[in-house]
């Protein structure tokens, strides 16, 4: 996103010098990011918040494996630490402390009986202890009056003063500890003082080194957030109408340094009215350029209004799209309205990416209707209900998509680049597709096989992540080209295999459907079928003749136009790889505006509405570098199609299939249809193939006369059902 916001300024700033106003829509608009910095860095900062930077910084202040800082080792002298580690392990066996602990008590109060008893069986030695009594050194092994001899604090020892090396000569006051204790409590503190400066070092090195990685992450040139650094770049806020849902905005301080964060509103302005505030000042044209997003221009209008002050022609720019083009289209209409001054031009930004280029190119097409849209002509054209990714059936392909990546479930078709022919291909694919998935946190938990599970990943996919369409599509464009657009591919064809599905057991909802053909006749006189007993209004059967085919001068002409205006090594006339009902079939393929992607033209049935892939197309069919072989084989399935479908003269629903067939009849029921429409579908209901039970409304042109006419397509097996029908009701009524 950030890498559009150039031109997105080159393109305002042309817009505004041909005497035009521009407006930016996208859909983010980065202010958690905003709040998140304000909070942590203040009002007052030196510039523009980076999203990607702030989010590079949490991570790592985050996730940086830092080890816990040590605690500061406590100021202890060696006696102290003898004393300490004296009572913790007294030298004194267990008769002697509970005869102190006895001693304690009967100083308190008198002692019981089983007391008594119990100290008199434990005692071996006399209770009293006289001064005079004689120990032995534990140096020399001879026997000196207890006053005479030192006794070590620490392990309690009893040596002669003499005995000591060097000897003690002084008058000892207080504790005494022998040298042996004393190196050793030194030593100890020692080693301790060491371990605690290497713990200290070792915190040490990695905050610095974590510090260090913060300082190049500051350093890095990541671009600002789009929507600031757009406003900023076309003038500041007394230049640019914003109309969004975010509260505060960061302004560039009035000196050229630093910036200051304050709210979108004042005094005046409340904030629930401030987006329209903004509006006002764009429809009047104080201010030229307005930025929106999709929260905050519910229900406004921005179209060159012939009411408004500012009837300037609108360009459109689209800093981003939203997964549905539903949305999409809705975003471009606060444009484009009725009794606008001029239409608006619009203009796509996307990137080369397989996931937002292809779906920036869908919407671009449809954009051609968005002008009849806008002025209520339902022939404006097709519903965008297939392109609406993050719907009910592309929460369905995902479910299929991800399940088929963790192997809880085949596949419902190949995946991009493999073949059925080789499953080692798509293994690795699905390997991959989940180390992919891994990459971008949509796989958590996951764990790498060992052994004969070696090269296997494991994982898990929360629910909440199973359904959601739109953070799928986002974290595919942080993918590497060459997964994000097989994975999209994959997505993308599970969702028109669903859709197809869905359109044959009628269950999808395409609105009204344009039958095109290269011919389209009225066969004879329309018939009445229906006479509405109140309003005198009737209903009529029209019986059109198509022919859907392609000549083979037609498809050799466009190849010959093709290849003068392109350079596609895979443009050409193919056959396919297997026969069919013991024929193969032929089909012109050139590349289409859409990246990767091939049109198809069939002998049968002209242009195809659905296109391929380049590896489907490969993997299908192969190019014919012969024409006459090319020419034998169009024409001749051209020839055969306008008698029979492609199932062959032993079809099961003979004249009725329509499968392949060049030559059709079709049967639509115009004029009054609400009063008939419950007794039409229940005749339709009887119907044994499901794709004959749907109610499908038309609109069909004559080709000689331009005739219109709008409808009900009656499929030919129900017709007969649906005139018995109508027939009864007629005479019901005329009773």
């Amino acid at each position: 996103m950030s890498a559009k916001v150039p031109a997105v300024v080159r393109l305002s700033k042309q817009a505004l010098g041909d005497n035009k106003c521009v407006v930016v829509g996208l859909q983010s608009t980065g202010e958690a990011r905003t709040e998140e910095a304000v909070t942590k860095y203040g009002v007052e900062l030196d510039d523009f918040i980076s999203g990607p930077r702030e989010l590079l910084l949490k991570f790592v202040e985050e996730n940086y494996p830092l080890p816990d800082k040590p605690e500061p080792l406590p100021e202890e002298s060696v006696k102290e630490l003898q004393r300490k580690r004296h009572s913790a392990t007294p030298d004194v066996s267990f008769a002697g402390r509970v005869r102190k602990v006895a001693k304690r008590g009967a100083e308190s109060e008198e002692e019981s009986e089983e007391e008594t008893e119990w100290q008199s069986e434990t005692d071996t030695e006399p209770e009293t202890e006289s001064d005079d009594e004689f120990q032995i050194c534990n140096t020399c092994n001879l026997e000196a009056e207890r006053k005479k001899l030192l006794q070590c604090s620490c392990c309690s020892q009893l040596v002669h003063p003499a005995c000591v090396v060097p000897p003690v000569v002084e008058v000892i006051i207080g504790d005494w500890s022998c040298y042996s204790c004393n190196e050793k409590t030194e030593e100890y503190l020692r080693a301790r003082k060491t371990y605690y400066e290497e713990l200290l070092k070792r915190y040490e090195s990695a905050l610095e080194r974590k510090l260090k990685i913060l300082e190049i992450i500051r350093a890095l040139d990541l671009p600002n957030n789009p929507l600031d650094d757009i406003i900023d770049q076309l003038g500041g806020p007394d230049n640019v109408a914003e109309i969004t849902g975010r509260k505060g905005m960061l302004v560039r301080a009035p000196g050229g340094k630093g910036v200051t964060y304050q709210a979108r509103n004042t005094k005046e302005v409340t904030m629930e009215m401030v987006n329209m505030h903004e509006k006002q000042l764009f429809m009047d044209g104080k201010k030229l350029v307005a930025i929106i997003s999709e929260a905050g221009s519910a229900g406004v209008s921005l179209q060159a209004d012939r009411r408004a002050i500012n009837q300037k022609r609108r360009v459109h720019l689209t800093l981003e799209l939203p997964w549905s083009a539903d949305r999409a289209i809705q975003q471009f209409g606060r444009t484009h309205r009725s009794n606008q001054a001029s239409a608006p031009e619009y203009r796509l930004l996307f990137t080369n990416l397989g996931g937002e280029r292809r779906f920036a190119s869908i919407v671009a097409k449809r954009l051609e209707s968005l002008g009849a849209l806008t002025q209520g002509d339902r022939r404006a054209g097709p519903s965008l209900s297939a392109y609406n990714y993050d719907s009910a059936y592309g929460k369905k392909a995902l479910m299929m998509l991800y399940r088929g990546i963790m192997e809880q479930e085949p596949l419902p078709i190949v995946p991009p680049g493999c073949s059925p022919e080789k499953p080692e291909t798509v293994q690795e694919f699905i390997l991959k597709g989940k180390a992919a998935l891994v990459s971008v946190g949509i796989i958590r938990d996951s764990v790498y096989g060992n052994g004969k599970e070696s090269g296997k990943i494991s994982g898990r996919i929360v629910d909440s992540d199973m359904h959601d369409v739109g953070r799928f599509l986002n974290r595919l464009l942080g993918l590497p080209p060459d997964i994000q657009n097989r994975l999209f591919e994959l997505f993308t064809g599970i969702l028109d295999l669903i859709l197809q599905n869905a359109r044959v057991e009628g269950h999808l909802d395409s609105g009204i459907v344009d039958i095109k053909a290269n011919t389209i006749e009225l066969q004879g006189s329309p018939k009445t079928v229906h006479v509405d007993s109140m309003s005198g209004a009737s209903t009529v059967l029209f019986t059109f003749t198509l022919d859907r085919g392609m000549k083979w001068e037609s498809a050799s002409t466009l190849l010959e136009e093709k290849q003068k205006d392109e350079s596609g090594s895979n443009n050409g006339f193919y056959e396919s790889r297997r026969e069919w009902m013991g024929k193969r079939h032929f089909i012109l393929a050139f590349e289409s505006t859409v990246s990767g992607m091939y049109k198809i033209y069939r002998p049968t049935l002209g242009e195809s509405i659905r296109e391929m892939t380049l590896a489907e197309l490969k993997d299908k069919y192969r190019k014919l570098s012969s024409m006459e072989r090319a020419r034998d084989g169009w024409e001749g399935e051209y020839d055969v199609s306008s008698k029979q479908c492609m199932h062959g003269p032993k079809c099961k629903l003979g004249n009725f299939c329509t499968t392949g067939r060049r030559l059709q009849e079709v049967n639509v029921l115009g004029g009054l249809i609400l009063p008939v429409w419950g007794t039409i579908e229940k005749a339709l209901s009887k119907q044994v193939r499901q794709s004959h039970k749907r109610t499908r409304v038309v609109r069909i042109e004559t080709t000689s006369d331009s005739q219109r006419i709008v409808g009900l397509l009656i499929p030919n097996a129900a017709v007969e059902s649906v005139l018995q029908d109508l027939a009864w009701v007629q005479d019901i009524e005329d009773e």
